[in-house]
């Protein structure tokens, strides 16, 4: 009796052990999965739509971007303007585009606002900013999360040096935008999201440190010229660093090993894996 409980004990621990070290790397890879299959939806809907509605859609985003850059202050003032939340929102769910870092191995799809519905999930759009639509005296703001145990989101972003770029897609247009500027500043200092006359900027935005949140880290890149005219495809590869292998090796061999101490347990011709004394005290916990 006292063997079988102790066995017990040894399975779960074993256990939870080896779903702690996959639950990472299983989440991981089940939300990148998720954010892949958005942004093919995305563009799946935007094949039914015609130039026209390009057009249009971008007209309405851009009349908006100017009246935005007209108020004395966008980020505080943002709520005089109507019709942000239908505004380039195409499915009808909030989408309004995507990121993809090429560097980071990221590829977001965007949303409008940053909520906590929004950025558990993917990358925000911070109203109050221009929409990611391009153009002169416009500056996008995009967040999303340093990184959460079911997703990678932006927490790599530390890695990015000035000269990397990373794309926006929105609708029929791919933006591309160059690193220019890295700087850590405090939550309420605002400077350097807002509009610059003349620029066409698009600053990724997320906490820092990672783990205290105190700062923001904000990557400004400034527009350039598309590298080529290529079509946009969806990619299902997933690319996977060491915190992510780790886990994924290790759970393999935990298992082998609970399995050899099982059997070595249930072997009643062999040394005790425990001393009396532990089998004991075991006992006790347990009742």
């Amino acid at each position: 009796m006292k063997k079988d409980k102790v066995g017990i004990i040894l399975v779960l621990v074993l256990f939870i052990g080896v779903c702690g070290l996959l639950y990472p790397a299983v989440s991981q890879y089940w939300n990148t999965k998720t954010q892949t299959r958005v942004v093919e939806n995305y563009q799946e809907i935007l094949t039914s739509l015609k130039h026209e509605d390009y057009t249009a859609y971008f007209q309405e985003a851009d009349a908006y971007n100017s009246a935005l850059a007209e108020l004395s202050n966008p980020l505080l003032d943002y709520y005089q303007l109507d019709g942000y939340d239908r505004i380039l929102n195409v499915t009808g769910n909030g989408i309004m585009g995507n990121v993809a870092i090429a560097k980071l191995g990221v590829e977001l799809p965007v949303y409008h606002g940053i909520s906590p519905e929004v950025l558990n999930i993917a990358c925000g759009h911070l109203e109050g900013t221009s929409l990611p639509a391009g153009g002169k005296n416009t500056h996008c703001v995009l967040s999303a999360h340093r990184g959460l145990p079911h997703a990678k989101l932006f927490i790599d972003l530390d890695k990015m040096e000035l000269g990397d770029t990373f794309l926006i897609n929105v609708l029929d247009r791919t933006l591309t935008y160059q690193v220019d500027q890295i700087k850590v500043v405090r939550p309420d200092e605002l400077d350097d999201v807002q509009i610059v006359e003349g620029e066409d900027f698009c600053t990724l935005l997320t906490c820092t440190p990672y783990g205290i949140n105190s700062h923001r880290l904000l990557v400004r890149g400034a527009r350039i010229e598309n590298a080529a005219p290529a079509l946009y495809v969806t990619s299902d590869a997933y690319r996977i660093d060491s915190l992510v292998a780790t886990p994924v090796v290790a759970a393999p061999i935990l298992l082998g090993l609970l399995i050899v101490l099982m059997i070595k347990y249930r072997d009643t011709g062999s040394k005790p894996l425990i001393s009396k004394e532990e089998d004991e005290w075991l006992e006790e916990e347990w009742e």
